[in-house]
């Protein structure tokens, strides 16, 4: 990544950000309430939120495609809502549903597209640069979920631009896909693009992020890099007894600086202390000769940050049965 100068310019800022739908009072409501966000230029910032966050509508207002009800925006400098014509060939977006006509073919698009692009790259470029050159004379009707999420990237790469846009840029893609997504990201922050990034997949944001904002009802309620963002949660250590040991808590165990909770033989420890909690319960277990099964010690990771937070700020919608799997939401 390249980094900014003390003295240069954020590629992105937002003060006191405000989106209200419909009327004032109980007959609206406010998506975005109040938001603060400064993003450093080649920076890849990840916007994550629960449900109903207000992700989207935020990306609406940074990207110009409409004004906001109170507070700034500035991309490049400049307010992308009033100034469009001057942010617009600098930007790149990539919507969650890119609307190409789909009688079209992939080059066809491409071509359409360039036209309505300032200074923009071959078509056949950008279509190499996402891996769908080969496809290049197939409509867009005939493309699968996952081809056409990686042509919505080519046409937002088209211009070549200084910031860059991607709303749930995985959604529909293969593991191999998204593997190979995931590595043009990376090139394009390498050569000085500013990357902003909402996702579903925490995994996508743990992975790709510099930084990132989590969102709850219209507001940042943390932000950070992933370390920052995580630190203070406890990291985890559990394992199964076997079976001739019966409860643990007939076992003599050792002093374990953490929370124990015991589900039959299964024991998980949240611990501050993850390599001197996992070292005593080592010694212990080789000391009495057992062998402790199925034994797994991470450090705490954005998903069980991301579930703490929504639990902290009452938020009872996010899927309890997929947790690295946030819903959408506006």
């Amino acid at each position: 990544m390249k980094n900014s100068s003390s003295g240069e310019q954020p590629a992105i800022e937002v003060h006191g950000l405000q989106r209200r739908y419909g009327p004032a009072g109980s007959a609206g409501f406010d998506a975005v309430r109040g938001l603060d966000l400064t993003i450093r230029r080649g920076e890849l910032f990840a916007l994550l939120g629960t449900n109903g966050a207000g992700k989207t509508s935020t990306m609406e207002l940074i990207e110009g495609l409409a004004a906001p009800t109170a507070g700034t925006v500035r991309v490049l400098g400049h307010d992308p809502h009033r100034e469009r014509a001057v942010v617009r060939p600098r930007i790149g977006i990539m919507l969650q549903e890119g609307g190409f006509p789909s009688d079209l073919t992939v080059a066809e698009t491409g071509r359409t597209w360039a036209g309505l692009t300032s200074g923009a790259r071959p078509v056949d470029e950008a279509l190499d640069l996402v891996g769908l050159l080969d496809r290049r004379g197939v409509r867009v009707k005939q493309l699968s979920g996952g081809e056409r999420r990686r042509l919505d990237l080519a046409m937002a790469l088209l211009g070549r631009p200084e910031v860059l846009f991607l709303d749930e840029p995985s959604t529909g893609l293969d593991p191999q896909a998204r593997a190979a997504v995931w590595r043009l990201v990376r090139e394009l922050r390498t050569q000085g693009t500013t990357v902003l990034l909402t996702t579903h997949y925490l995994e996508e944001a743990e992975e790709l992020a510099d930084r990132l904002a989590i969102m709850h009802q219209g507001r940042v309620v943390t932000s950070g890099t992933v370390a920052e963002v995580i630190a203070g949660r406890p990291s985890r250590i559990s394992f199964e007894l076997p079976e001739r040991y019966g409860r643990y808590e007939d076992l003599a165990l050792p002093r374990l600086d953490g929370e124990i909770r015991a589900d039959g033989r299964r024991i998980t420890l949240h611990t501050a202390r993850l390599q001197a909690a996992l070292t005593e319960l080592l010694g212990w277990a080789a000391h009495h000769e057992i062998a402790l099964g199925g034994l797994d010690a991470r450090s705490a990771s954005l998903e069980e940050a991301f579930l703490a937070i929504a639990a902290e700020a009452g938020d009872t919608t996010t899927p309890a049965a997929a947790p690295a799997l946030i819903g959408s939401a506006r």
